[in-house]
């Protein structure tokens, strides 16, 4: 069975930092991107962050050095560390798997070039 699992999230005070994981069953993410989206309540999910399978990333202007996107290729598994997380970052955050020519071939953040998606795992920034 093709998924993709997310896990890490959870309930943080505002400055502190997660770290979210992606892990893909049945399936490698050899020729795959691995994005990152986020949606929080009542509204419409957005592009946080893309990573190719050589590494290079592509972030959205709202994350850029606070979060970082990495992937294990050997591991099978990408991650995504947040920091300096803000009330605002309060979301439902999801992994999702596009192939990299696609990617490639037109904006990242074009959620129709994704092929899974994770099932999405709740970041709660809070005092």
């Amino acid at each position: 069975q093709v998924q993709l699992v997310e896990s890490g999230g959870g309930l943080v005070q505002p400055g502190g930092s997660l770290r979210l994981t992606c892990t893909p069953s049945g399936f490698t993410l050899d020729y795959y991107a691995v994005s990152w989206f986020r949606q929080a309540p009542g509204k419409e999910r957005e592009a946080v962050v893309c990573t190719t399978s050589d590494g290079t990333s592509y972030y959205a202007d709202f994350v850029k050095g606070r979060f970082t996107s990495s992937r294990d290729n050997r591991r099978n598994t990408a991650y995504l560390q947040m920091n300096s997380l803000s009330p605002g970052d309060t979301a439902v955050y999801y992994c999702a798997t596009g192939l990299d020519t696609l990617i490639y071939a037109g904006p990242w953040s074009d959620t129709g070039k994704y092929d899974y998606w994770g099932q999405g795992t709740q970041v709660t920034v809070s005092s």
